[in-house]
């Protein structure tokens, strides 16, 4: 592999951003209440009114930031960039609009620049949830951002 990517790892406990629009905020309950023995081995973590309603509902520990309309998308974005968070749940809602549109769009732009999987509704939610990846270590290449600074610097 060149130097203009470098491996990182996510490790064997995941650390899980749970995200839901106000109208899928019942799937996702359900959903964390259908694979809470897999959930409650990982660091939970979530925007505003979803992670307090997946706390209260299924006794899970979910660490919360803003609500999303309030930049708790960004916040997410930035644990992403952070190197804290590294796995992403989000039910959408596509169906309905959101005040909040460009912040996720943002962080769906963050997840695919640093290669974060990431699920937008319960069917790849469910694949992900049960991939052989979940109990073990998984090796990723992102691209050098290092590297990338020092070119674009050079070149402009």
């Amino acid at each position: 592999m060149n130097d203009k990517y470098v491996t990182f790892t996510i490790g064997r406990r995941k650390n899980i951003a749970l995200i839901a629009h106000d109208n899928e905020k019942p799937k996702l309950i359900e959903w964390c209440q259908e694979h809470y023995d897999i959930l409650k081995e990982h660091k939970l973590y979530g925007t505003g009114t979803t992670a307090r309603m997946i706390a209260d509902k299924t006794g899970l520990t979910v660490k919360g930031y803003n609500s999303g309309p309030l930049g708790g998308d960004q916040q997410i974005g930035a644990k992403i960039v952070e190197g804290v968070i590294d796995f992403v749940v989000f039910f959408s809602d596509p169906l309905t609009a959101q005040p909040h549109d460009p912040d996720v769009k943002a962080l769906m732009r963050i997840a695919q620049v640093y290669d974060i999987p990431m699920a937008i509704n319960k069917a790849t939610a469910d694949f992900l949830i049960r991939s052989v990846y979940m109990d073990t270590e998984y090796d990723h290449e992102v691209m050098n951002f290092q590297k990338n600074i020092e070119e674009r610097a050079e070149t402009l």
